[in-house]
């Protein structure tokens, strides 16, 4: 029968520590495989996993096969349901680290000790497709911590944009019927791109804010490693003394907030559907091990009402500019786990588990997802004992007298399951007001009871009017171009006319390019105004633009797991290119050959030259960069491969950055990319081949510099001439 390890399993590339006290307690749930032999779960071995019990070679399977029955009974129950939303998903285990005591704002032990690495697992995922769905689908994203606490689990459930589409649960189930597939024949997957999603938002005013989020490149990440992750709603600070703060959460990654284009997007679902899954993965195994810093918004208390909107309601944020985001601490992703379903797929999150120190607020979203998230994985996990599975388990020791139900573990001994108790240790045990332990905030609730929505929720246009007049031109532009595409698939002309009038009250120009090419009427923002759902409420907010809405710019300036794909064939210069290659790895690249066929290729100086991937198996889309190295003969069998040309052509097309050394212009040149008058298109660097000296390659190191350079801006947006090719 399988053994317990002892210690979690080696990894390739890991180099650094990546054990704490989580994985320490996995380890004890762990089977070491292989075994020399196969047995039943029972522990009885098995001769022969190839045939089953006969009558006669020929005969009938015998139902006394319990070796069979066994099998084959375990594989019709290995599925579960999968998640209703957030069914695609990745996840990693890691720590964080306070950066130093928050103590002023608040109890949590965790936030606290700037010497405590605290282990957490981390849960990424898309939010509409099934679990089989692809990764870069237009989406939200799910950015999920479970904080595994000396006082509790704690679950930071949140996403990677700030507000959300409605603003009570009671719509929460209306919204995901009507982004999920359509019933009456089950498609699209994985796409808010269909009637019954835009019939809902064109007659909900409040998603309006949460439709530009979703509509911008936010909702195509180029990585999971290089997203944003929020906490949506509004939550409390309690320190010891009980004063309390209201609280954002931000999670900002160490690489920057970078995405994808949307045909780039298409594309990689059909090229890789597991392109996100697979990179967090690899860069995990490769040891560069992704990074965020969680930051805080803080509002006293007394301060709530100050800010000119509900602090209560989930689809506004507090802009940067009025509410700084205070760096607090670090938050590192060191290990990928061993098994996905154990894990990442049995791994129950909930915004209900909180830590002493850490509280609600009466954010109407939020406190029907603290009922909802219980309910859902007692669906899903088979019932009461699902914080029993190991990644579930709190690494503190945990008491209460709940007892029974499906898939206990626990082996509970004594004769009491009640409190109060005087017969489990011989004194009287009764948990009655005991001052240590989680205290609720005693805030004053005032009544009556009522089934309606503060007037203080009413503004739904001027916080999504300040994400768009935020963006940068080109942003403004994705924004457009996703819309026209979302309504252009719409079939009914009256969901797609209703949506333009409502953005007619975001911005009168957004509405109108949006509607030029989706045959309807222009924008009318007084028809919007007629809509059941419309508030005629605004926001004096005392900003109009906030940056830090804006993607562009952000990260450390690094190519730091940048992917580079290096084109080769036979009779490429391996002298001038090995000094470029080890000064972009040296970058923090990761350099891939990329040639007509897998094995090598013949450099002009008859060096072998190993080829990584294919042009068709690794096409541009898998890549950041692409590198042309020199050589005559190269150049020329490029030119004539029908593949290269599509690979440069589509890199180009999608903004990124090319060098070309010495003929390998000559690709570029080929398929239409020219130098101009006075310069190459943005992004792409030209250089000649260096001259290659004994012990000499500063030339090969400037040209690796100036690519690196142009990397690290991610896109070149204003490069021109991208419209017209047909890549």
């Amino acid at each position: 029968m399988p053994t317990k390890s002892k210690s979690p399993a080696p990894r390739r590339g890991r180099t650094a520590e990546t054990t704490n006290a989580k994985i320490e307690q996995l380890a004890g749930s762990t089977a070491e495989l292989p075994l020399p032999h196969l047995s039943t779960n029972q522990g009885t071995r098995i001769a022969d996993n190839h045939n089953s019990l006969k009558a006669g070679v020929r005969g009938p399977t015998l139902l006394e096969d319990f070796i069979l029955r066994e099998k084959i009974t375990h594989f019709d129950h290995e599925r579960i349901p999968e998640r209703v939303v957030h069914a695609r998903g990745s996840a990693a285990h890691g720590y964080f680290q306070v950066y130093k005591s928050m103590s002023q704002f608040t109890r949590a032990g965790l936030l606290n000790d700037p010497s405590l690495k605290t282990p957490v697992f981390v849960r990424f995922s898309t939010v509409a497709g099934g679990s089989s769905s692809a990764d870069t689908v237009r989406d939200v994203r799910g950015f999920s911590v479970k904080f595994y606490t000396q006082e509790g689990i704690w679950d930071l459930v949140g996403n990677n944009i700030p507000v959300f589409f409605i603003q009570d649960a009671m719509k929460f189930p209306d919204l995901v019927h009507a982004v999920k597939q359509e019933p009456h024949h089950g498609m699209p997957q994985a796409a808010s791109a269909h009637d019954t999603f835009w019939d809902f938002a064109s007659l909900m005013p409040e998603t309006t804010h949460m439709l530009m989020w979703a509509m911008s490149d936010r909702a195509i990440p180029r990585s999971l490693r290089m997203m944003q992750g929020f906490g949506v709603h509004t939550f409390r600070l309690v320190n010891s003394r009980g004063d309390a703060h209201f609280v954002k959460f931000h999670w900002k990654p160490k690489l920057g907030s970078h995405a994808l284009v949307w045909d780039e997007a298409q594309k990689i679902a059909g090229k890789d559907p597991d392109f996100h899954r697979r990179d967090l993965w690899e860069a995990i195994e490769n040891g560069d091990f992704p990074e965020w810093e969680l930051g805080m918004q803080l509002i006293p208390q007394d301060k709530e009402h100050s800010l000119g909107f509900d602090l209560l309601d989930p689809t506004k944020l507090i802009p940067e500019e009025m509410v700084p985001v205070t760096p607090v601490g670090k938050m590192v992703l060191n290990r990928n786990p061993d098994n996905f379903f154990a894990e990442t797929e049995q791994v129950a999150f909930h915004p209900g588990h909180v830590v002493p120190g850490i509280d609600f607020s009466n954010d109407p979203l939020l406190q029907g997802r603290l009922f909802s998230y219980t309910d859902t994985q007692l669906s899903r996990l088979g019932g009461p004992n699902f914080h029993e599975l190991p990644i579930n388990r709190g690494v503190c020791p945990f008491h209460n007298f709940q007892r029974d139900g499906m898939h206990r573990q626990t082996i509970s001994r004594g004769q009491v399951a009640y409190e109060p108790n005087s017969l489990g240790n011989g004194a009287e045990f009764r948990v009655d007001g005991d001052s240590e332990g989680f205290q609720t905030y005693p805030e004053t609730v005032e009544s009556p009871k009522v089934r309606r929505r503060s007037e203080s929720f009413d503004d739904h246009f001027t916080q999504a009017r300040l994400f768009f007049n935020s963006q940068t031109a080109v942003e403004k532009e994705h924004i457009i171009a996703a819309f026209r595409f979302e309504l252009s698939k719409v079939d009914v002309p009256a969901v797609r006319q209703r949506m333009v009038d409502n953005l007619a009250h975001v911005d009168e120009k957004l509405a109108r390019r949006v509607a030029e090419p989706l045959g309807i009427e222009s924008p009318d923002a007084k028809a919007a105004a007629g809509q059941a759902g419309y508030r005629e409420a605004r926001i004096n907010l005392p900003i109009e633009e906030s940056p830090a809405l804006s993607m562009i710019g952000t990260g450390d300036g690094s190519i730091k797991t940048r992917k580079i794909a290096i084109l080769v064939s036979d009779g490429v210069d391996s002298a001038s290119l090995k000094p470029i290659r080890e000064a972009l790895e040296s970058a923090g690249a990761m350099c891939k050959v990329v040639g007509p066929r897998l094995g090598s290729v013949t450099s002009a100086s008859k060096r072998q030259v190993e080829v990584d991937a294919t042009f068709t198996n690794m096409p541009s889309v898998m890549f950041d960069a692409v590198l042309v190295p020199a050589g005559a003969e190269n150049a020329k069998t490029l030119m004539a491969n029908g593949e290269a040309q599509h690979f440069v052509l589509e890199a180009f097309k999608h903004l990124k950055s090319i060098c070309v050394v010495g003929e390998g212009a000559q690709l570029l040149a080929s398929v239409g990319v020219e130098e101009g008058e006075t310069d190459a298109p943005a992004g792409v660097v030209v250089a000649a081949t260096p001259a290659q000296q004994l012990g000499e390659n500063e030339e090969a190191q400037g040209i690796a510099q100036t690519f690196v350079a142009a990397i690290a801006k991610h896109r070149h947006w204003d490069r021109a001439g991208v419209e017209a090719v047909p890549a």
